[in-house]
């Protein structure tokens, strides 16, 4: 009798092995993905206009803001029984001659600190030159004494083989930089400059002259609703708020700078001390950037008056500190946490303004950001981008 047969197993009835898990895939709705891309295009032709209508978009920006930080000393000069045409006028006008005035006062030194230019390129070569005899001399030292040995031996050489002769040498002298006669090819360009000044103070005037009427057109425009009515409103108050107390910090923080620069400078011995405050007072509306290039440009101007790197880092030194004083001390005491802006933000924001608009995009970069964030916080598919532009 035989044993019991042994069973196979039968690997047919097995279950099957679970599969891999496969990472979840990102698949947007048709109409998700459709209003997207119609975004990116919207986005990418508003960039394309803003760049081709710079010339429209700039006047007419620099006047709102303008006219922002006029508003309240024109509602005061209201509540003193002055006529709101005049009020404007008057504070147009006050601002045309009070700039004109300045100007024409430091013009002198502004073109003598100019003209000093090539002066400063001159006295960094030769400094550098004195500080690297000082030094060690390195392999590029040594290359450089094997080359003019060279250019000597070269020299006598050719001298020898040649025939005396007698040749009247002949030196040519650059002429002195004239700041005047650099600017006279640039006429066009001063003459486009003051047609887009006059362009701003127009757009100035008449935003102050009309009031609170701009604002009530929005609130028709925004919609039949009363909550999107209601919407509007809340935004044009925190915008009117946010730019305003943000021009007041900056004014303030701006001037306190240039008079600290001033001081400081006109006791170091810089020249021009003057004129010094008053670039340092328009660079520090340039978030980061204004700093840094006040700062390079005093040790600069420091090096070539007085010679020596030492001085020139005392100078950069002090211009460093009163920016820092005003970027990490002053300014955040100044301005509240719900008007703070996200560093990194600002920094790429005021890059991107600068490409689109140049040397005013610099400027108006933050202001724009602020407008910008103040839309996106009332908007719920935009929530995401103002909480990036945030502190």
């Amino acid at each position: 009798m035989t044993g019991p047969s042994e069973v196979t197993p039968n690997r047919a009835l097995d279950p099957p092995a679970p599969a891999e898990p496969h990472p979840p895939e990102l698949q947007l709705p048709p109409g998700r993905l459709r209003s997207a891309s119609l975004l990116v295009i919207a986005v990418l032709m508003s960039l394309a206009a803003l760049r081709l209508a710079s010339d429209v978009f700039v006047p007419l920006v620099v006047g709102v803001l303008l006219s922002y930080a006029l508003t309240p000393v024109v509602n005061v000069l209201i509540r003193l029984h002055v006529p709101r045409g005049l009020a404007a006028a008057i504070l147009v006008f006050g601002i045309i001659g009070g700039s004109g005035s300045i100007i024409y006062s430091l013009s002198d030194d502004a073109i003598s600190l100019i003209e000093t230019l090539p002066k400063v390129a001159q006295n960094l070569r030769h400094g550098l030159d004195v500080q690297n005899q000082k030094g060690p001399s390195g392999t590029i030292d040594k290359v450089q004494k094997v080359a003019t040995e060279l250019e000597r031996t070269a020299e006598e050489n050719n001298s020898a083989l040649e025939p005396e002769r007698d040749v009247a040498k002949v030196q040519i002298q650059q002429p002195k930089f004239n700041i005047k006669t650099w600017l006279l090819p640039g006429s066009l360009t001063l003459a486009g400059a003051a047609a887009k000044t006059t362009a701003v103070f127009f757009v100035t005037f008449f935003l102050l002259l009309a009031g609170n009427n701009f604002r009530r057109k929005m609130v028709k425009l925004a919609g039949p609703t009363l909550s999107e009515k209601k919407l509007t409103l809340h935004a044009l108050d925190e915008i009117d708020e946010q730019i305003q107390r943000y021009l007041q910090v900056q004014v303030f923080t701006s001037a306190i700078v240039g008079l600290a620069t001033w001081l400081s400078f006109l006791w170091i011995g810089v020249e021009h001390a003057a004129v010094w405050g008053i670039v340092t007072f328009v660079l520090n509306f340039i978030p980061y950037l204004g700093s840094i290039v006040a700062t390079l440009a005093a040790m600069l101007f420091g090096f070539s008056q007085f010679g020596t790197f030492e001085m020139a880092l005392l100078i950069g030194g002090t211009e460093l500190l009163i920016n820092f004083a005003e970027g990490y001390v002053l300014t955040p005491w100044l301005t509240s946490r719900a008007t703070r802006m996200n560093p990194v933000a600002v920094f790429v924001g005021v890059l991107a303004w600068g490409w689109l608009w140049g040397i005013w995009g610099l400027f108006l970069g933050v202001p724009i950001l602020m407008v910008i964030k103040v839309v996106c916080d009332r908007v719920d598919d935009f929530k995401a981008v103002g909480e990036l532009l945030g502190e």
